[in-house]
């Protein structure tokens, strides 16, 4: 077999994979990330084939790996920086993110790992903005069950922080819905089995 065909296979093997990924996550089918990944696929195959360039396939895999998937790679280095606290470096990230042409899937997905980081640092009525404007895109199509309960159970903790409690027991029973089997959903029951002992105990006080 020759080497340009490969690479062809390579890459049209990839896309099928990450495609077939992305419907099971139920965010749809990626125009943009098939069009990139056919362009880049098409382009390996034609430099090896007309300019004689030597391009192993695992090199050229990891290389449309890379480029397809700059923005989840880059959300990630974010997420780690938020986790540690290092809010700066994370919202520079997720700004970098959102300038290297991500899809409608990779915009929700920078915003919902925002909305997360804001709720971390305090700032609720901006993470409560982040979390409504994801959700009110959910039916779209483009954002999995993964990240539709992540924009739901941080939404409900958000509310809660707010003292919102009614609010916030609507987000977490929406993550019982949207994925019951979910670490979100674990802690989502915890925490209105919390509010519904604090209710029991404190009857005629239920905030809002």
């Amino acid at each position: 077999m020759s080497l340009p065909v490969l690479i062809l296979i390579v890459g049209f093997t990839y896309i099928v994979l990450m495609g077939g990924l992305s419907l099971l996550r139920r965010e749809g089918f990626s125009a943009q990330f098939a069009i990139e990944a056919i362009t880049l696929t098409g382009l390996a195959s034609g430099l090896v084939a007309l300019a004689g360039f030597y391009v192993h396939p695992i090199l050229f895999l990891l290389a449309l790996y890379l480029i397809t998937m700059r923005v989840r790679l880059l959300v990630d280095i974010g997420t780690t920086f938020a986790k540690s606290g290092r809010f700066s470096q994370a919202d520079n990230v997720y700004q970098l993110a959102t300038r290297l042409w991500p899809d409608e899937t990779g915009k929700m997905v920078i915003l919902v790992n925002q909305g997360t980081a804001l709720v971390q640092q305090g700032r609720l009525d901006e993470a409560i903005a982040a979390f409504r404007s994801v959700l009110e895109r959910s039916n779209q199509g483009y954002l999995s069950v993964k990240y539709e309960s992540a924009a739901h159970y941080n939404l409900g903790v958000a509310y809660l922080r707010k003292n919102l409690e009614a609010s916030a027991a609507v987000e977490f029973n929406a993550v019982l819905d949207t994925w019951p089997a979910s670490e979100y959903a674990r802690q989502a029951a915890s925490a209105l089995e919390q509010r519904s002992r604090k209710n029991l105990s404190t009857p005629g006080q239920e905030k809002q």
